[in-house]
């Protein structure tokens, strides 16, 4: 067996050992326990992984098609997961239909657009650190929306992992960068704003769903529907790519995109927001960016500012105020 063969074979083993793993009840838990902060960990590791493989898809494949091949293999993977896991999946009514739909559009299709689209032009570490606003639009959409009190701590380890955000986005250059905005936000930097808050959508619109679906449903049927949407886009792309030359990484990236970036986390994702709200569970992508300045370094050769040290630091503080008891 070649050896890329016998890694995403290998890649397969581990998915279903820890989606057997990942099988518990939710519904009954109120606090943070250890078992649940380690697979919110693991979701932002899982995730900092994704920005590495990423960036492979971006440099290899159209931005659509690059979307599509993950979310073909998550879709697959999801619905015999789903079946294994609850027997089948539930009939949806109106609202969950509509409400699925949006799931799909914003933290699907949206999402993974300017994701790719990011990529595209931007380095995978520096990608990576422009999740650190991710918990700071979702707290706040959230004390807003479902009157969440987050509490003087809570805002203040916000405060603290956006001081920490602007650190990398102006690369420590804070007055020289706010002064000039237009030199430390091009197209790549506006983009992946734009798939911060299309996840902070998602999330605030997962906790609706999650009212009545389990996390392995709502993060299946969403991941349809972004399919479907994605699906869409892609196939003007098709004729234009030439598959021959694509190497074992990118097909490697396109399994790990759906199967760990996609699958495995996503269900880890859904059940921190049922068991301890979206706020607390947002925080933990803060660990997102060292994941990913970590991973890209180390695979992808790419340099490590010391702008990107402190400024991920800062919000591993952020992450240590929010959920300290």
């Amino acid at each position: 067996m070649p050896n890329h063969l016998r890694v995403v074979f290998s890649f397969g083993l581990v998915l279903v050992l820890l989606m057997y793993s990942s099988k518990m009840k939710t519904a009954n838990l109120s606090v943070m326990t250890p078992l649940l902060a380690f697979k919110l960990v693991m979701v932002a590791a899982l995730w900092g992984g994704t920005f590495i493989a990423g960036r492979i898809l971006a440099q290899s494949l159209p931005l659509m098609t690059a979307a599509f091949s993950r979310f073909f293999v998550a879709s697959i993977l999801l619905v015999i997961v789903a079946v294994k896991m609850e027997g089948k999946l539930p009939r949806l009514n109106r609202e969950q239909i509509l409400l699925t739909a949006i799931l799909g559009f914003t933290g699907i299709f949206l999402y993974n657009i300017c994701f790719f689209g990011a990529l595209a032009r931007i380095p995978a570490g520096r990608t990576s650190l422009f999740v650190s606003l991710t918990p700071i639009v979702t707290a706040i959409s959230a004390s807003i929306i479902f009157s969440e009190r987050l509490g003087l701590r809570r805002w203040i380890g916000i405060v603290v992992a956006l001081i920490g955000a602007i650190v990398v986005i102006t690369r420590g250059d804070l007055i020289g960068g706010i002064a000039d905005i237009s030199q430390s936000l091009g197209l790549g930097e506006l983009m992946m704003l734009g798939a911060v808050f299309s996840w902070a959508t998602y999330t605030l619109i997962s906790r609706k769903v999650l009212e009545a679906l389990s996390p392995i449903a709502a993060t299946t049927y969403g991941t349809l529907w972004g399919f479907v949407f994605l699906s869409i886009g892609a196939v003007g792309e098709f004729k234009d790519i030439d598959w021959m030359p694509l190497d074992w990484r990118v097909w490697t990236s396109v399994f790990y995109l759906g199967a760990f970036g996609t699958v495995l986390a996503f269900i880890w994702y859904y059940q921190g927001i049922k068991t301890v709200g979206p706020s607390r569970t947002a925080i933990f992508t803060n660990l997102v960016p060292a994941f990913g300045i970590l991973f890209s370094a180390v695979l992808l050769g790419e340099p490590i500012l010391i702008s990107m040290v402190v400024g991920g630091l800062i919000a591993v503080l952020g992450v240590s105020l929010v959920n300290k008891k």
